[in-house]
C-alpha cells in the first residue's frame, strides 16, 4: 500500500511553503469531476496557458480540459474514435487523448499520484528534499512540472537517445537533468543512476514510476473513471465493450484496466511492447524506437494476473506510420483512400506510443474477429508535438516523403497489420510473466520475496491500494485547510 504515515514537523514546513507560494492541491475527486473545483479557481484558469508554470494548473490534471492551449475551461473526456477506413476493421476503436494535459501527456497525472501523498503526509519536505524522476521521457517531464508547481526541486533522469524536445523542455523546468546511456529500453541504467544518487546524497527522494503505487492508483481512479464515462456515452444497447489495449511502459496506465475489469469482468486487458524488445512475450531483450515504453523488465506495479494478452508491435510500423500520418503526401494519400478529412486533421494527436496502441487495437480486433458492435478502448498518451525532431531526422535520413512512400507504408504497415506476435495468456503464462519481476525487483531493487508472492496470491493486495483514494483525498483537504488559501476561494 501507499505509505501514509504522518510526519508532523515536516508537514508544518510544507504548509508554510504552500502558503507562501499560493499552492492549493486538487483532490482525486476533482480530477475525475472538475465541476467540484471552486468557481473562483476556474475563473483564474481563464487567463492561464495550459503549460504555464503556475500552481493553479494543478487543477488541469484531468482528462476533461477544454482542448485549447490557453484559457480553457472543462468539458467531457477528450477522446477520438478511429474511422473504419483507417483501421480496416469493423470494431470501434476509441482512444482517450492525452495532448490536452499540461506538458502534453497524461504522465503528469501519474507524477501527481506519486508526489502529492508524500507532501501532504510530510514524507517529502520541499524545503530540504529533491524529487528524483527516473523515466524514459514523459514521466520525468510531468514530474519536473508538478514539482515546480508544488514548490519542490527536482532531478530528471532519462536515456540520452530520447527526443530533443524532451531535453530542451526539461532544461528550463527541472533543476537538474541527467542523461543515462542508451535508448528507450535501457531502464536498468536509469535505476542504477537513481541508486547512485540515493546512496551518495541525503537530499534526494526517488519517485520511481515503475514501483510507485501512486502511479497505478492515479490511473486506476482517474483514467478508469474517464474510460467508464466514454463507454457510458458511446455504448449502445447492442454494443459490447471488449477490452483495453495499452503499451506497458511503467504499467501505471494498466491500472485503469483493473478498474474496467471490475465493471466488465468478461472484458480483456491487453499489454503491448516493442517487437525489438519482447520482454513479456519471449523473455527477450533489445533496443527499440517506440518512445514511451520502457522494457527489459516487468514493472512492480503491473498486476499481471489481470493481463489477458500480450501483443508486440514492430517499431518500424510506428516510425513509418508517423510519417504517413504527418507528412503532406501521406495525408493526401489517406484522403484519397477515403479517410475523412476531419479525422486526418487530428492525426497529430498520436505520438509514437499512441500509434503503437492503435496498431495493437487493430490486431486485437482482427484476432477475435470483432464486429461493428464491439468497442475497444486505448490511450493516446501524447501527441506528435513531442516528436517533431524525429520527423525532421527521418526527412534528413530518407529524403522527401512521396506518394509512393505513402502507398508503400499504407500497404505494409496499416493494411498489412496481422495477428502475428500475439499471445493469449493462460494462468501459467500469467504466472511466468509475473515471476520475471523477481530478477529486477528482488535481486536488484530491494523488494522482498514475500511481497512478490503476495502480489500473486493475496486477493486483497491490489484492492487495498485501490481503497486508499478516499483517505488521500481527506489528507489533501486537511492540508489545504491548514494552508488556509482555499477558504478565500470557496
Amino acid at each position: 500500500m501507499i505509505d501514509l504515515t504522518m510526519e508532523e514537523e515536516r508537514i508544518k514546513r510544507t504548509v508554510e511553503r504552500a502558503r507562501e507560494r499560493d499552492i492549493i492541491i486538487p483532490t482525486f475527486a476533482q480530477m475525475k469531476d472538475p465541476t467540484l473545483i471552486p468557481s473562483k479557481i476556474k475563473e483564474q484558469l481563464g487567463g492561464i496557458g495550459l503549460w504555464d508554470i503556475t500552481s493553479r494548473n494543478l487543477f488541469r490534471i484531468t482528462w476533461k480540459n477544454e482542448p485549447v492551449a490557453r484559457g480553457g475551461g472543462f468539458n467531457g473526456v477528450n477522446y477520438l474514435e478511429f474511422p473504419k477506413g483507417l483501421t480496416g476493421v469493423q470494431a470501434r476503436i476509441i482512444g482517450l487523448v492525452g495532448k490536452w494535459f499540461p506538458t502534453g501527456s497524461h504522465k503528469v497525472g501519474a507524477t501527481f499520484g506519486c508526489l502529492v501523498p508524500r507532501l501532504v503526509t510530510g514524507q517529502f519536505d520541499p524545503t530540504k528534499d529533491k524529487a528524483v524522476w527516473p523515466s524514459t521521457g514523459n514521466y520525468c517531464r510531468g514530474g519536473a512540472y508538478n514539482a515546480t508547481l508544488l514548490a519542490c526541486e527536482s532531478i530528471a533522469i532519462l536515456p540520452e537517445e530520447m527526443s530533443r524536445e524532451r531535453f530542451e523542455w526539461l532544461s528550463k523546468v527541472a533543476g537538474e537533468v541527467i542523461a543515462t546511456p542508451g535508448c528507450e529500453s535501457n531502464v536498468k541504467e536509469i535505476f542504477d543512476k537513481s541508486w547512485e544518487l540515493k546512496s551518495t546524497r541525503e537530499d534526494v527522494v526517488v519517485l520511481n514510476q515503475f514501483d510507485e503505487f501512486g502511479n497505478y492508483l492515479w490511473h486506476y481512479e482517474v483514467t478508469g473513471h474517464a474510460m467508464q464515462e466514454v463507454l457510458e456515452r458511446e455504448l449502445g444497447s447492442q454494443d459490447s465493450y471488449r477490452g483495453l489495449v495499452l503499451t506497458t511502459g511503467s504499467a501505471g496506465t494498466m491500472g485503469c484496466g483493473d478498474y474496467m475489469k471490475q465493471l466488465f469482468p468478461t472484458s480483456k486487458v491487453v499489454a503491448g511492447e516493442a517487437l525489438q524488445c519482447p520482454t513479456l512475450l519471449e523473455n527477450g531483450f533489445g533496443g527499440h524506437r517506440i518512445e514511451g515504453i520502457g522494457d527489459k523488465h516487468v514493472p512492480w506495479i503491473h498486476n499481471v494476473r489481470n493481463t489477458d494478452m500480450i501483443i508486440a508491435i514492430d517499431d518500424n510500423l510506428v516510425v513509418n506510420l508517423a510519417r504517413l500520418f504527418n507528412e503532406p503526401a501521406g495525408q493526401a494519400y489517406l484522403l484519397g483512400r477515403g479517410v475523412p478529412e476531419g479525422f486526418i486533421e487530428n492525426l497529430d494527436l498520436l505520438g509514437f506510443s499512441s500509434i503503437a496502441n492503435m496498431a495493437m487495437a487493430i490486431k486485437f480486433a482482427k484476432y477475435f474477429e470483432f464486429g461493428e458492435h464491439d468497442i475497444i478502448l486505448t490511450c493516446l498518451t501524447d501527441s506528435m508535438e513531442l516528436y517533431q525532431s524525429r520527423l525532421q531526422e527521418m526527412h534528413e535520413e530518407h529524403g522527401e516523403y512521396t506518394e509512393v512512400d505513402a502507398a508503400a507504408d499504407y500497404a505494409r504497415y496499416l493494411e498489412g497489420i496481422s495477428v502475428d506476435y500475439m499471445a493469449e495468456l493462460r494462468y501459467v503464462d500469467q504466472r511466468r510473466v509475473h515471476n520475471l519481476k523477481y530478477f529486477t525487483w528482488v535481486e536488484q531493487q530491494g523488494k522482498t520475496y514475500e511481497e512478490i508472492m503476495d502480489q500473486w496470491y493475496d486477493p486483497d493486495y491490489w484492492t487495498n491500494v485501490q481503497s486508499q483514494v478516499s483517505e488521500i483525498d481527506a489528507l489533501i483537504e486537511e492540508f489545504n485547510q491548514r494552508v488556509g488559501l482555499i477558504r478565500e476561494l470557496t
